[in-house]
């Protein structure tokens, strides 16, 4: 990913000293470094001859989905992807600007781009309408030839108006499963869940749990309410449940359950879904969701406070492991040789084998930003730190987050541009109240499933299919996440390096100047209260005394 990029060593005179993480321990871990040629791989001989019906294909986990399936189980005969209509441009346009991402560059290496049409096709459809809105003929098309579906389709937003998340996680996994349940040759219906989706349990396992309302009625009332209704009640009707995200997949869940013992469907529970580990290409991502939002938050100077925890730590799965997570299941769940999976709910998260706390992450961050990748357009030094206290957290908002989004805005507007950093800071607060509370709580996840699972892999598949920790370098992996991040997201060039580096200098040198001259300012005003003002009513003291002596006498 790096390699034709010059990375200094250091940004600043002295670089800071790099942080340190270690793995704990771990006695069962055994590195895999090469397979034997006799083994077979299990899962893409599963795949093999398969029709994959996927939503949310063109979604960030959707995508690493398909180009794993294009690499990895190349035998397999078809691939559906559900993608809402556009107009003006054709399936085979399509396909190809889903191509052209740099993601498939590996794939492209070892397929023809002919090839990879026979095995991509695109269904138009959206999971808002009734049999997902898809014509007849290629409903008739899904109905005789898929045998498993694969429902990623959500809105991952944890601010989205409940009755819209109702809609598509809810009632939109609702039309998944009975178009799924026409299917003839079905064999395994996943859902697409999070272990996030019942945050009042403290310790979740994997099984099935009540949700907090009978999805049916919810459904109902989102339809027969507006929105502007909907937005009204929708905190009552959530509860103690935080966003409408963790309500909506806890209500899809229930669901699924339902057509456990009519039909054969399983729950998949990933947990936060980072940046690609390993493979096709490290640190890939297509969106700013998580801590790489944080990243770059950070890294141009506009995130100088987080309220959370140091010693907390959030349960982080790259994202090609969690999509080897799903064909490794998928195959533990179609092998007739195997016991049956009771319940079909499998846990696809790192638990207790790798924990980096919150503190970690800035530390590492930071770290990386200042010493490695720095970003175009800083406002200001990469600086500040996390509060476990709210109060100190609001006000530490308020005076460099609002207080000079403000004076910026009201420059802007004396010079007749329109403001902008009060819209950013307005958005980095929400984002910000949604990691706060995340942050500042502690889950457990079983996943005694996986571990069992991987006991049954042989060392071609856990060479092709990681699902297990595997110890790598941190700092390595959040630059690669930077240099992503900027490059595709921020569309940064890479020739603008050195001229970031440049800036970053300035406003290290801007930061310090700063500093000190609110330092001296505090101080000088301390002085002026405590010494001279202390100074001038003892001599004031002394010559009202010597006035009452001189007319005593």
């Amino acid at each position: 990913m790096l390699d034709k990029i010059p990375i200094a060593p250091k940004l600043l005179t002295k670089a800071k000293e790099r942080p340190k993480f270690q793995f704990e321990n771990d006695p069962g871990f055994v590195k895999i470094d090469h397979a034997n040629e006799n083994e077979v791989d299990r899962i893409a001989q599963c795949m093999a001859g398969r029709s994959i019906f996927i939503t949310g294909g063109t979604g960030f986990l959707g995508k690493v989905l398909v180009e794993k399936l294009l690499r990895s189980c190349g035998d397999l005969k078809k691939i559906y992807l559900l993608v809402r209509p556009k107009k003006g441009k054709s399936p085979e346009e399509r396909i190809r600007e889903i191509l052209s991402n740099v993601l498939f560059d590996k794939v492209k290496q070892q397929h023809q781009l002919d090839w990879i049409f026979t095995k991509i096709q695109l269904v138009a459809g959206d999971i808002l309408e009734p049999e997902l809105g898809i014509s007849p003929q290629d409903l008739e098309i899904l109905r005789n030839e898929v045998s498993l579906v694969v429902h990623c389709a959500a809105t991952v937003r944890f601010d989205e108006p409940l009755r819209r998340a109702v809609f598509i996680n809810v009632r939109g996994t609702k039309y998944c499963l009975d178009l799924a349940s026409s299917f003839k040759k079905l064999d395994l219906f996943w859902y697409i869940s999070t272990t996030y989706c019942h945050v009042h349990i403290k310790h979740l396992f994997e099984k099935p749990y009540d949700p907090p309302a009978d999805p049916h009625s919810i459904i109902s009332m989102c339809e027969m309410l507006s929105d502007k209704d909907m937005a009204a009640v929708e905190k009552k009707i959530m509860g103690d449940i935080p966003n409408s995200y963790s309500y909506t997949k806890s209500l899809a869940e229930a669901l699924v359950v339902e057509r456990f013992n009519k039909m054969p469907t399983g729950i998949l529970r990933p947990s936060i879904v980072v940046p690609v580990w390993q493979e096709p290409l490290r640190g890939w991502t297509d969106n700013i969701n998580g801590p790489t939002g944080l990243l770059i938050g950070a890294g141009k100077g506009v995130i100088r406070t987080m309220y959370c925890r140091e010693s907390g730590n959030g349960d982080f799965l790259p994202v090609d492991l969690a999509v080897n997570g799903i064909l490794v299941a998928t195959w533990r769940y179609l092998a007739k040789e195997l016991e049956p999976l009771d319940p079909p709910v499998i846990h696809m998260c790192s638990a207790n084998e790798i924990k980096i706390s919150w503190k970690e992450i800035v530390d590492m961050g930071r770290w990386v930003v200042e010493n490695r990748i720095p970003l175009n357009g800083a406002a200001w030094y990469p600086g500040g730190s996390m509060k476990s206290n709210i109060y100190l957290h609001w006000i530490a908002m308020i005076l460099f987050h609002w207080l000079p989004a403000l004076f910026v805005d009201f420059i802007l507007v004396l010079i007749r541009y329109p403001p902008v950093l009060i819209r950013v800071q307005k958005r980095i607060t929400k984002g910000l109240d949604v990691i706060g509370y995340y942050a500042n709580g502690s889950w457990k996840f079983d996943n005694s499933k996986v571990v069992a699972i991987r006991k049954l892999m042989n060392n071609r598949e856990r060479l092709t299919y990681c699902i297990e920790k595997i110890e790598f370098d941190l700092i390595d992996y959040f630059t690669d996440c930077l240099m992503c991040a900027r490059r595709l997201i921020l569309k940064m060039p890479d020739e603008t390096i050195p001229a970031a580096r440049r800036h970053m200098k300035i406003l290290w040198c801007v930061d310090k100047l700063f500093k000190f001259i609110c330092l001296f300012t505090f101080g000088y005003y301390l002085y002026q209260c405590l010494f001279v003002g202390l100074f001038s009513h003892s001599s004031g003291d002394n010559l009202y005394n010597s006035t009452n002596l001189t007319s005593a006498t």
